[in-house]
C-alpha cells in the first residue's frame, strides 16, 4: 500500500461534537464509517488497505460487545486499534482494562480533527512495522528469526545472499550470543544445499575423547562398546552442510584430519582404512579471534586458511543499537502469547535502558532477559527492573541533559519517519513536518540509514 492510500475504519458515529475541525490541508486519510462490530469485522476481511481501526464509543458497548471485539481483534492482525471516549468513561473498570489490554492508544472527546489524524499515523506506523516483520516470517516468529533494519544487518543480509550462491568453505566470526549458528543456517536454506541436512558439530561442547568418532563415525569393534557401526557427523551431511561451530576449540590432533577431509572430501571411520568420499560445504564459526590461536600455535595455519575461503562477521547487538527495540518487541509478542498474558509492550524507561545498557551477552542476552520479564511483569507494560535493568535506566537518567534528549529523540524521529514511509523521502518529510532539504540535513547529521528495511532471514 502507497503512503498516499492511508484507510481509517470508524466504528460507532463521529459527530461535530466528538471531532472538532475541518481536516488537515493535503490530509492522506481516507474514513469507511461503520455502525457496528460486525459490520467492521465484515469490512476488514474484504478491505486489506485498512491499518487502523477506530472505536468511538456508543450506547452499544457491553460485556457482549467485549467478547465480540477479542475475536474480530485476534482475526485482522497487524490491524491497530484506537479508542475514542468520552473522560468519565475512563472511571469504568471494564472500559479502562479493554484499553490497557488491547489497543495501540486512547483520547478523550472531543479532539481537534488535525490531533485525531496525527495520532492515526502513528498507529499506521506500527502496523506497518508489524506486518512487514510478519509478512517475511516463513513460521511462527521466535528466537530462530533474523531481525534488523539496521546498516550492519542489512550488510549481514547482503553477505548471506551472497555466499549461498557458492560451494565454498565460509568462517563466520562473532562474539557469542550474535546468531553465528543462525547465519549458517540461513547461508544453507537458501544454497543449492538446501534439501539436503544441516548437520550441527559444537565443537566446544564435546569431550575431547568422543569428537574423533563423533566426526568420522566408526566400525564395529573398533573399540570397547562399539556394538555397531556409527555413521559420524560429516558422513551424516552428505548432499548438504556441515556446521562446526566454536571450531577453535577442536583439539590439534583433530585439526590434522579435519584438514584432510576439507583437503580430499574423504574421510575414514574409526577401526577402517576404507576412504569414504563425502560430498558436503563446510561452514565453522567461533567467537575467538582464529588469527591470535594461529599466532599462539592453538590453531593450525594451514586449517585456518582452509577454512577461511569466505569470511562473514556477525554484529554485536551494540553496534547495531537501532535494531534493540524492534528485537525486543518481536521476542516479546511469542513470549507473551507462550505466558499467557496480554503484555502491550515496554515502558519508556526500559526502552531507555536497553538502548544504554551494552549487552555483553548480545541477542540471546536480550532473549533470556525479555523470556523472564515476560513471565514475571506485574502490568501490562515491561518496566526496565523486570528485565533487570534498573541499573543501567538510572545511569542513563543521571547521564542525560537536555541537549542530549533531543539528540535522541530527533534521530529515533527521522528512523522511524523514513521506515514508515518506506524510504519515500517527501513522505517521510511530510510525516515529520519539515522541507525536504531540511530533513536531508538531519539525515546526515544523525547518520540515520535510509536504504530499505529487510527482515526475511529465518534462523537469527
Amino acid at each position: 500500500m502507497g503512503v498516499e492510500e492511508r484507510r481509517l475504519l470508524v466504528i460507532g458515529a463521529l459527530t461535530d461534537a466528538h471531532v472538532l475541525g475541518a481536516p488537515p490541508e493535503g490530509c492522506r486519510w481516507s474514513v469507511v464509517q461503520v455502525p457496528t462490530l460486525e459490520a467492521a469485522d465484515e469490512q476488514l476481511q474484504g478491505d486489506a488497505q485498512i491499518h487502523v481501526a477506530l472505536w468511538a464509543y456508543g450506547p452499544g458497548f457491553s460485556s457482549a460487545w467485549l467478547e465480540a471485539f477479542s475475536t474480530v481483534r485476534a482475526r485482522h492482525r497487524p490491524v491497530q486499534w484506537l479508542a475514542l471516549i468520552p473522560p468519565e468513561c475512563l472511571e469504568d473498570t471494564a472500559i479502562a482494562a479493554l484499553i490497557a489490554h488491547d489497543f495501540f492508544d486512547y483520547m478523550t472527546m472531543p479532539v481537534e480533527r488535525t490531533r485525531l489524524f496525527a495520532w492515526a499515523g502513528h498507529a499506521y506506523g506500527m502496523s506497518c512495522l508489524v506486518e512487514r516483520i510478519s509478512a517475511h516470517a516463513e513460521f511462527t516468529p521466535g528466537e530462530e528469526q533474523m531481525v534488523g533494519t539496521s546498516e550492519p544487518m542489512q550488510a549481514l543480509f547482503r553477505n548471506i545472499r551472497k555466499l549461498a550462491g557458492s560451494d565454498a568453505p565460509v568462517f563466520i566470526s562473532g562474539e557469542s550470543g550474535t546468531g553465528k549458528e543462525l547465519t549458517a543456517r540461513a547461508i544453507h536454506e537458501r544454497s543449492a544445499r538446501a534439501r539436503g541436512p544441516f548437520v550441527i558439530v559444537d565443537c566446544g561442547s564435546m569431550p575431547p575423547s568422543l569428537i574423533q568418532s563423533e566426526l568420522f563415525g566408526y566400525e564395529k569393534g573398533a573399540f570397547t562398546g562399539a556394538a555397531q557401526r556409527k555413521t559420524g557427523r560429516i558422513e551424516a551431511a552428505e548432499g548438504g552442510t556441515l556446521f562446526l561451530d566454536e571450531i577453535g576449540d577442536l583439539p590439534l590432533d583433530l585439526q590434522t584430519n579435519l584438514l584432510r577431509f576439507l583437503q580430499e572430501s574423504t574421510i575414514s571411520r574409526v577401526g577402517s582404512t576404507q576412504l569414504i568420499r563425502v560430498n558436503a560445504r563446510v561452514i565453522a564459526a567461533s567467537h575467538v579471534d582464529l588469527e591470535e590461536a594461529v599466532a599462539q600455535r592453538r590453531f593450525r595455519e594451514d586449517l585456518y586458511y582452509r577454512l577461511n575461503v569466505l569470511r562473514v562477521k556477525t554484529p554485536a547487538l551494540r553496534d547495531r543499537a537501532e535494531d534493540i527495540e524492534v528485537l525486543a518487541r518481536f521476542f516479546l509478542a511469542q513470549f507473551s502469547k507462550d505466558a499467557g498474558r496480554n503484555i502491550q509492550g515496554y515502558t519508556a524507561a526500559a526502552a531507555g535502558a536497553m538502548r544504554s545498557y551494552h549487552w555483553p551477552g548480545n541477542v540471546r542476552e536480550l532473549i533470556n532477559r525479555v523470556r523472564r520479564a515476560a513471565v514475571m511483569c506485574d502490568g501490562p507494560f515491561i518496566t526496565a527492573a523486570d528485565l533487570d535493568l534498573s541499573k543501567a535506566a538510572k545511569q542513563m537518567e543521571q547521564t542525560w541533559d537536555l541537549e542530549a534528549a533531543r539528540e535522541i529523540a530527533e534521530r529515533e524521529a527521522i528512523g522511524k519517519a523514513i521506515r514508515v514511509s518506506r524510504n519515500n523521502h517527501s513522505a517521510a518529510a511530510r510525516m515529520l513536518g519539515v522541507s525536504r532539504v531540511t530533513l536531508y540535513r538531519l539525515i546526515q547529521k544523525h547518520g540515520v540509514p535510509t536504504q530499505r528495511p529487510v527482515n526475511d532471514f529465518p534462523g537469527s
